[in-house]
């Protein structure tokens, strides 16, 4: 089969990785990719967030399947021009897609399905909102409403930080997508991520993961779009995973099919638990990053069966099989990161390092020049590991950052803390 996989980061880089492991694969293509990506596949260049560009690509090349890594091409309806070409695809519709490109859309869902989840409000001005934060008082939950790569969530301890955010958001700090805000109720206890694969039909559980949003050791220090990460997470025993599906995935999808939008592609659930009861935080409508490196490294070859029993709407007939294992990513991020950062920076270490299926450096963002690796993004490389026991994973992990020269990157010495 060729398959075409669409986005430039960590995520796509170990998409692809577990997809060159299965022998279904011919050919392999990830546009636009990036230097660790350019190693295993080809790599080729045009705009992923038009969907006519990304059928006469897939048209060309004789694609028979492509995998959409973010959200954007998804919100863009990318996905739909593919069906619509009768190009085999896993990912969400556009409309289906509003479960993360809306936060007051997820909301309305959740509330037709009795989901639990945080009490809200849904604002277009800023006085209004304002006067919510006042009457509710912190800490509260301020977010912008459309898709702002991961960093449109402020954690509002006391009110004026609260307040700061609101005009921020409505001052265009997010661009379109703090036009609108959600304000929520505070919810605390343990976060984990959930990841589910649908076919508008069937709900398949793939693997829980917990991520580190933090900059600083110890969980301080502002969000950013995840420090590291590791699966699988304690907190999500096997009883609460059932319980989010049967009163928070499920009514979901049923909603969802409901208002004829069915959900195919891969639902990544955010959940609050405490005393044994989980709340769904947020959807997101693609692979989390850096969960997907973790999730991939134990999947291995059967992530791409899996993902095409989504899009041929086969879930009911497919099983995943775990082994019982543990991975845990840390990510080297540029100096500066998540505030301004350099660009370009030289990255040296990494021909040396093992690649297999216990460990592999997925690059988030590089490009190759003049020979050597480069820094392009905030968050660079994600080193990854597998072990019998997650202490293995962490140890052999951090062997591999150890042998990495690159002054002009930090990362954190504490991934995997809570659960060891």
């Amino acid at each position: 089969m060729n398959i075409l996989i669409l986005g430039s980061g960590g995520r796509e880089h170990a998409l692809a990785w577990a997809v060159m492991q299965n022998p279904k694969c011919d050919k392999l293509i990830v546009a636009p990719g990036n230097a660790g990506i350019a190693k295993i596949a080809d790599c080729a260049s045009f705009d992923i967030n038009d969907g006519g560009a990304v059928v006469n690509f897939a048209e060309e090349n004789a694609i028979e399947f492509v995998i959409v890594g973010p959200e954007a091409p998804l919100a863009n309806g990318v996905a739909d021009r593919l069906r619509e070409a009768g190009i085999l695809v896993f990912g969400p519709s556009e409309g289906a897609a509003r479960l993360e490109a809306s936060k007051s859309f997820t909301k309305e869902v959740c509330d037709a399905a009795n989901a639990p989840t945080a009490a809200y409000g849904h604002f277009t001005d800023a006085a209004q909102a304002k006067a919510y934060i006042r009457e509710q008082g912190a800490p509260i939950v301020v977010k912008a409403d459309g898709l702002a790569a991961g960093k449109g969530v402020i954690v509002a301890m006391d009110e004026q930080t609260a307040l700061d955010a609101i005009d921020d958001m409505f001052g265009g700090a997010f661009g379109g997508a703090g036009a609108e805000v959600v304000i929520e109720e505070f919810m605390d206890g343990e976060e984990a991520s959930f990841f589910i694969l649908c076919d508008g039909k069937t709900a398949l559980p793939i693997g829980t993961a917990q991520d580190h949003k933090r900059v600083g050791e110890g969980d301080t220090g502002p969000n950013t779009g995840g420090m590291g990460a590791y699966s699988p997470a304690p907190v999500l025993t096997d009883e609460i995973a059932q319980k989010a599906m049967d009163e928070i995935i499920r009514p979901t999808m049923d909603e969802m099919a409901k208002r004829g939008v069915p959900y195919q592609g891969i639902l990544y659930a955010g959940l609050m638990i405490k005393d044994g009861q989980p709340r769904l935080v947020e959807y997101n409508v693609r692979f989390g990053d850096p969960e997907c490196q973790v999730l991939m490294m134990r999947l291995g070859a059967q992530a791409m069966d899996l993902m095409h029993a989504a899009a041929e709407e086969r879930l009911d007939t497919a099983k995943v099989n775990w082994a019982d294992d543990h991975a845990i990513t840390v990510v080297m991020a540029a100096n500066g990161y998540p505030e301004s950062y350099e660009k370009g920076s030289v990255i040296k270490g990494l021909d040396g390092q093992p690649e297999d299926s216990k460990n592999m450096v997925f690059h988030a963002g590089t490009a190759a020049k003049d020979g050597d690796v480069i820094a392009t993004g905030g968050r660079v490389l994600n080193v990854t590991a597998r072990g019998a026991s997650l202490q293995e994973a962490r140890d052999r992990a951090y062997d591999m950052i150890d042998a990495i020269d690159w002054p002009g990157g930090f990362f954190r010495r504490d991934i995997g803390w809570r659960a060891l």
